[in-house]
């Protein structure tokens, strides 16, 4: 009987690599969880609550970046470099640091890890595995180091911080911004520096590199040779697909944002037009998403809320170190509009036909995230005083795994909190995989049912 047991547990486990993604993340979450309610983790010598340990485990963990204290005024610095290592590693993949360590130890994968592996990283076969794995490792130590150097010394030269401090904030903040955390060390986030495109800048250009997705990086990367001549050409729909989005995205939010608080003096009123733009920009990119902020969150206009709300449901790419939805959805999703609207019997974008499954893929990931959202922003409701237009902006900047937050999070009674705690966890690893893990087997139809269509509208 103990031999069937462990044999049915065995297999729960690892028939399907999604159920080994869950898991491993709420281990770290748990593993994080634990390290953070040491005395030694908090900068009063006494063990965090369970609940705020619980949180920000999570929110490292899930590169989110929401937090119910204030990082560097509450955590010591084992504190802050637990939360460091949470975020390096949720960021990086729990699964594709755990096969890159194999490869490197053992020279190669097995079968099973590769498929694991291909779960995290959505490589598009299992002999890209190898090479995907140690792209991302490349990749994430080029653009933390780069971007890391930049911050350090600009805050040597031009803030006067000493050197040890200004590598600290500087590597502190690179990790952060690559992985999409927002984690920052100041209480005003960023909003010191929102003048300041010496600093505004990396930290924008390492979010969406680190949000983009890695098989973005890496397609542009192995054609980078011939990306004045053909290279583009050679790419494949899905990186036409993200690098497109992501710039419409972008343009669209600077441009929202710059129209929306031009003249609201608790946010740009304040500023020049070169300052205006920048910080324009950077609240866009954010929004992509990182949670750092150079404006005052909670004095934007609602309607501004609604259209970082928008942005922050989106995401960005695919196999990358942001949430949402994910750009690819979104543009699948407005292919398939397009094509009702015009009549065609099927969605075309760039020059490929989508098949059937993947617009199916993307509505089922989009519409279960609005139904997560919708539920969270009623539960919270419920339990808490706050206007719903704050309410929402935190529900979604959990679930897109975000970080932006008017202020709101700190205050929410504990239901609140462990409902963001949810969304956080489940932004992350995102709905189909979940859905998958918790699957226990894959059914097969073996023949259709006869076809019928229902009134639409």
């Amino acid at each position: 009987m103990a031999a069937i047991i462990h044999l049915r547990a065995r297999s729960f486990f690892t028939t399907h690599p999604a159920r080994t993604v869950v898991l491993a993340f709420a281990a770290v979450v748990v593993l994080g969880t634990v390290l953070l309610m040491l005395p030694a983790a908090t900068e009063s010598g006494r063990p965090a609550d369970p609940l705020t340990a619980l949180f920000t485990s999570t929110s490292a963990v899930c590169v989110t970046g929401l937090a119910v204290v204030d990082t560097g005024a509450y955590w010591s610095g084992f504190g802050e470099a637990v939360i460091l290592g949470l975020v390096q590693v949720g960021g990086f993949g729990i699964m594709t640091m755990a096969s890159l360590l194999a490869l490197l130890v053992a020279g190669r994968l097995r079968l099973r890890m590769q498929l694991t592996a291909q779960a995290e990283t959505r490589s598009l076969g299992i002999g890209d595995v190898r090479r995907v794995l140690l792209g991302v490792a490349g990749t994430t130590i080029v653009v933390e180091l780069a971007t890391g150097a930049c911050l350090a010394l600009r805050f040597r030269l031009g803030y006067g911080y000493d050197y040890e401090e200004s590598a600290y904030l500087g590597f502190f903040h690179a990790v952060s911004a690559f992985n999409n955390a927002g984690f920052g060390l100041h209480a005003d986030s960023l909003t010191r520096y929102s003048q300041d495109g010496w600093v505004t800048l990396p930290i924008a250009a390492a979010v969406i590199l680190g949000g983009i997705g890695f098989p973005v990086l890496l397609e542009a990367l192995r054609h980078r040779h011939r990306l004045r001549t053909t290279g583009r050409k050679n790419w494949t729909l899905h990186t036409k697909l993200t690098v497109i989005t992501t710039v419409v995205l972008l343009f669209l939010g600077t441009v929202l944002t710059a129209l929306l608080e031009w003249t609201n003096p608790g946010t740009l009123g304040a500023h020049g037009v070169a300052g205006k733009i920048l910080d324009s920009f950077f609240h866009s990119a954010m929004s992509r998403t990182a949670g750092f902020n150079s404006l005052d969150v909670g004095a934007m206009h609602a309607s501004t809320l609604l259209m970082t709300c928008m942005l922050m449901l989106i995401g960005g790419g695919s196999a990358g170190t942001a949430g949402g939805i994910k750009v690819t959805t979104f543009a699948v999703l407005a292919a398939a509009i397009a094509a009702e609207v015009r009549g065609e019997p099927t969605s075309t974008v760039l020059g490929r036909r989508l098949a059937p499954h993947v617009l199916r893929q993307a509505l089922t990931v989009a519409l279960m995230g609005v139904g997560l959202v919708m539920t969270a922003t009623l539960v919270v409701l419920s339990v808490s005083d706050a206007p719903l237009e704050a309410v929402l902006f935190e529900v979604v900047s959990a679930f897109a795994t975000v970080g932006l937050s008017t202020g709101l999070t700190a205050g929410l009674p504990d239901v609140g909190q462990l409902v963001l705690i949810a969304l956080m966890f489940i932004g992350r690893i995102g709905p189909i995989t979940l859905v998958s893990a918790l699957a226990l087997r894959e059914r097969t139809r073996r023949y259709e049912l006869p076809e019928e269509r229902p009134v639409i509208g």
